[in-house]
């Protein structure tokens, strides 16, 4: 019944811009954190930003802190992650997950319930 789907991935040149959207279904999207993890290759889950129920706390690790922008919508229960002056180093499979999670590497037991996923690529 829970159904998370992220959109908006996809090849950028170095220093470009994208804009992630999860479309979340079958529970009060308003009750509950949510957060983007993101995976790259050959590394461990790590959570790039969580945001709060009412979307008035946030959370980033450090290495987007200034570019990533995580916002919701709850009217339209979408999640989004406005990425800025992307890196090489950003290049990752992103994930929107329900729940606040912890900072750094995580476990996917952390959350319950992730969206499939959408590739980002930068690269020049």
């Amino acid at each position: 019944e829970v159904q998370l789907v992220e959109s908006g991935g996809g090849l950028v040149q170095p220093g470009g811009s994208l804009r992630l959207s999860c479309a979340a279904s079958g529970f009060t999207f308003s009750s509950h954190h949510m957060s983007w993890v993101r995976q790259a290759p050959g590394k461990a889950l790590e959570r790039v930003s969580a945001i709060n129920f009412a979307g008035d706390r946030t959370s980033y690790a450090d290495s987007v802190k200034g570019r990533f922008t995580i916002s919701r919508d709850n009217a339209k229960n979408t999640l989004y992650l406005q990425m800025n002056s992307l890196k090489p180093e950003d290049t990752a499979v992103y994930y929107c997950a329900r729940g606040w999670g912890t900072s750094g590497i995580i476990l996917r037991d952390e959350y319950d319930y992730w969206g499939q996923g959408t590739q980002v690529t930068v690269s020049s």
